[in-house]
């Protein structure tokens, strides 16, 4: 993590309506903050789901010019061949791992737990969900890809999540994160996990963002992830 110690700012927490029985953890991309998701999240609140934003730490990015901002681990570049920050990336996987511990404490169980994130924040969030040993409710994947791939599938030997549901969303005319880096991120999950609880979209004329056709999709995965509890 290039010196970084994940320390941040508290999350931004919507909280449920009505009792808590599951939750959605969900990661900022890269030079953002908990805030702008958590904005969109309020508009497809589930009564019975609390949604957990947190802030990364900032630290200088080198493929930024070393530029200091939020993010969750450094990144050098973004092509199929660039150099990863494998020590980094294993930190924040470590660092999501304990949000998640804190929710079960708090009475969520972990497969009531989905857990999501845009960009840099849902490659976080795809390699949390194949390392934990926590079992999950789901993983949400934006505008993503999956880091340390070469590393799989024996970083997910022993996970208990090989049946786990993964919603991957992308815009096809992503310029930063281009439409093949989720394509390829799909065909490799079919290989670890079960290829039909593998859902991939990707949505016409969207960029590096996000849309109201994507977080509808979002809201139905959620609502049949963690339906409530009678």
């Amino acid at each position: 993590m290039c010196g970084n110690n994940m320390s941040s700012p508290v999350p931004i927490i919507i909280p449920a309506t009505k009792k808590a029985t599951a939750a959605v953890i969900f990661l900022h991309g890269l030079g953002d903050t908990g805030h702008g998701w958590a904005e969109g999240l309020s508009t497809i609140k589930i009564p019975h789901v609390k949604y957990i934003c947190p802030n990364a730490p900032t630290a200088p990015v080198t493929m930024n010019f070393n530029m200091t901002m939020s993010s969750w681990f450094d990144i050098f570049g973004l092509t199929v061949d660039s150099h990863e920050d494998e020590g980094g990336i294993r930190k924040a996987a470590d660092s999501v791992k304990e949000m998640i511990n804190v929710e079960v404490k708090n009475g969520i169980p972990s497969n009531r737990i989905i857990l999501g994130g845009f960009s840099q924040g849902g490659a976080l969030s795809l390699y949390t969900a194949l390392t934990t040993h926590q079992r999950l409710g789901g993983v949400i994947g934006l505008s993503c890809w999956l880091p340390l791939r070469k590393s799989f599938p024996q970083a997910a030997a022993d996970s208990p999540n090989k049946e786990i549901h993964v919603l991957q969303c992308h815009g096809e005319i992503d310029p930063l994160v281009p439409l093949s880096f989720g394509d390829l991120t799909a065909e490799k999950l079919k290989t670890l996990i079960n290829p039909e609880n593998v859902i991939f979209k990707s949505y016409p004329g969207m960029a590096h963002g996000s849309c109201a056709k994507e977080m509808s999709d979002v809201q139905e995965f959620i609502e049949k992830m963690l339906p409530p509890i009678n």
